[in-house]
C-alpha cells in the first residue's frame, strides 16, 4: 500500500460500505410488503474493523492456484429481528428501515465530507501551502 491509501483508506473503505449498506437498507424498503420477506443489514462495525485489519474471514489462500473469495458486503448480510411479526411472515418494519436508511445517509454523507477534507489537506501540503 502506498502513502495515500494509507491516509485515506478508512475513508474509502466506510464510502464503500455505507453505499452498500444502502442498497441493502433501500431492498429492504421496496420489500416491505412482500410475502416472507425477511429485513436484512450488516454489522457495519464488525465488518468495518474486519475489513480494515485485512482480515479474510479466517481464509487464506495458501497456494497461487487457489480462488480468491469474494469479499461484497453480501458475505457478511445478518438477518434482522422484527420488533413485532405480520402474518405473512414478512419482517420489514418501515419506520425502523427508514430510520436505519436515513442514519445510514447522514454518515455517508459525513464520510464524503472527511474524505474531502483530507484531500484538500493532501493538496495544500503538496504545494507546499
Amino acid at each position: 500500500m502506498n502513502w495515500i491509501d494509507n491516509v485515506l483508506n478508512g475513508h474509502t473503505t466506510a464510502l464503500k460500505m455505507q453505499s452498500g449498506r444502502a442498497e441493502v437498507l433501500a431492498g429492504n424498503v421496496a420489500n416491505s410488503d412482500t410475502p416472507g420477506f425477511k429485513a436484512r443489514d450488516i454489522d457495519f462495525k464488525t465488518e468495518f474493523e474486519r475489513r480494515l485489519s485485512g482480515s479474510t474471514s479466517g481464509l487464506n489462500i495458501t497456494n497461487s492456484k487457489h480462488l480468491g473469495m469474494d469479499t461484497s458486503m453480501n458475505s457478511q448480510i445478518l438477518y434482522r429481528v422484527p420488533q413485532s411479526f405480520k402474518e405473512n411472515g414478512n419482517t420489514v418494519e418501515g419506520e425502523a428501515e427508514q430510520a436505519a436508511f436515513t442514519k445510514n445517509a447522514i454518515q455517508y454523507q459525513a464520510s464524503i465530507q472527511f474524505l474531502s477534507s483530507k484531500i484538500r489537506g493532501m493538496k495544500l501540503a503538496l504545494k507546499g501551502e
